[in-house]
C-alpha cells in the first residue's frame, strides 16, 4: 500500500484553492474589460506588431550568435591580442543597461554625421550620411544584436569550458585538428550546457524587444500603445500585448524542451520523459492505487 501523505495532499489543496481565487478575481473583474480584449486580439494593428517583434526576435537571436561565437573562440584563443579584444567588446556591452545603447544608436548621427569606406587613415571612397543610413528599425536590430552577442559569447564560452579536457586531449592524441575537435566533438557536447541558457535568451529577447517602442519601432507593444493612446482602454490592451508574450513564451519553452532533450542523448541511460509520457503515467499509477484500494 502506497504510504498517505497527508501534509502533501492539505497543501496541495489549499494552493488549488489560492489559485483559484486568483483566477476568479482575474476573470470576474469588470476592469479588464475582457470583451475589449477578445476584440482586439486579433486585430491587424496588434497582429502586425506581434510580426515585426517575431521577426526582430528571430534576427537578433541568430546574429547575436553568429557574432558571439566567434568572440568566445577569441576569449579563449592563446592569442592575448584576440583574447583581450573579446573580453573588451563583452566588458563594455554587458556593463552598459541595454536602453542607454539603443539611445546611442539612435543618436549616432550627432557622433558621426556620415560612414565612409576607403583606405585607413587616408581618402575615402565611399560616403553615406548616417541619418539616411540608420532607421528605427536598424538601429534596433544592431543594438540589440550587439547587446544578445555580448551573452552569447559567455554562454558559448561556458558552454565550451564545461566539456571535459580529456575529450580535447584524446582528439589530438589521434591527430585530429584543432578546428575540427571543436566543430565534432567540443560543440555538440557544450550544446547540453549551451542549450537551456540560449533558451533564456531567447524568451528574455522576445520580452526585451519591448524596449524598442522608445525608438517608435512599431512592435507589438508599440502597437497596443498606439491603439490604446486614441481608445483610453489602457488595461485591455495591456492584457492583449500581455497574453500574446504568455503565448509565444509558451510555444517558445516547449521547443526549448525538446532541443534539450535531443541533445541530451547519450548523457544518460534514458531520455527524460515529454510531457505527455509524464501525464501517462501518472494515469497509470493512479489507476493501479484504485485497483489495489478496491480489490481491498
Amino acid at each position: 500500500m502506497p504510504r498517505r501523505r497527508v501534509g502533501r495532499l492539505l497543501s496541495a489543496a489549499v494552493a488549488l484553492l489560492l489559485f483559484a481565487m486568483v483566477v476568479n478575481s482575474v476573470v470576474r473583474n469588470r476592469a479588464f474589460q475582457w470583451e475589449v480584449v477578445g476584440q482586439y486580439f486579433t486585430s491587424a494593428a496588434v497582429l502586425d506588431g506581434l510580426l515585426l517583434t517575431l521577426w526582430l526576435t528571430g534576427v537578433v537571436m541568430v546574429l547575436g550568435f553568429l557574432l558571439g561565437i566567434p568572440l568566445a573562440v577569441m576569449r579563449l584563443s592563446d592569442n592575448p591580442v584576440l583574447a583581450t579584444l573579446s573580453w573588451g567588446f563583452v566588458w563594455i556591452f554587458r556593463s552598459t543597461p541595454l536602453l542607454v545603447q539603443l539611445l546611442f544608436w539612435f543618436n549616432i548621427g550627432a557622433l558621426y554625421p556620415t560612414l565612409g569606406l576607403g583606405v585607413p587613415f587616408g581618402p575615402q571612397f565611399i560616403t553615406v550620411k548616417t541619418v539616411n543610413l540608420l532607421g528605427p528599425a536598424l538601429t534596433a536590430v544592431i543594438g540589440l544584436t550587439l547587446h544578445e552577442a555580448a551573452y552569447a559569447a559567455e554562454v558559448v564560452r561556458g558552454g565550451i569550458l564545461s566539456v571535459d579536457a580529456g575529450q580535447t586531449e584524446a582528439a589530438q592524441a589521434l591527430g585530429i585538428g584543432r578546428a575540427r575537435t571543436l566543430r565534432r566533438i567540443v560543440v555538440p557536447q557544450a550544446m547540453r550546457s549551451i542549450v537551456p541558457t540560449a533558451g533564456n535568451m531567447l524568451i528574455g529577447t522576445l520580452k526585451g524587444t519591448s524596449i524598442v517602442s522608445v525608438l517608435a519601432v512599431h512592435d507589438l507593444l508599440y502597437s497596443a500603445q498606439l491603439v490604446y493612446n486614441q481608445t483610453y482602454q489602457v488595461i485591455p490592451l495591456l492584457m492583449v500585448a500581455t497574453l500574446w508574450y504568455i503565448a509565444v513564451t509558451t510555444v517558445l519553452s516547449v521547443g526549448q524542451f525538446y532541443v534539450e532533450r535531443h541533445y541530451a542523448r547519450g548523457a544518460a541511460r534514458a531520455l527524460p520523459p515529454t510531457p505527455v509520457q509524464r501525464l501517462r503515467a501518472r494515469l497509470a499509477a493512479y489507476r493501479r492505487s484504485l485497483d489495489s484500494l478496491r480489490s481491498l
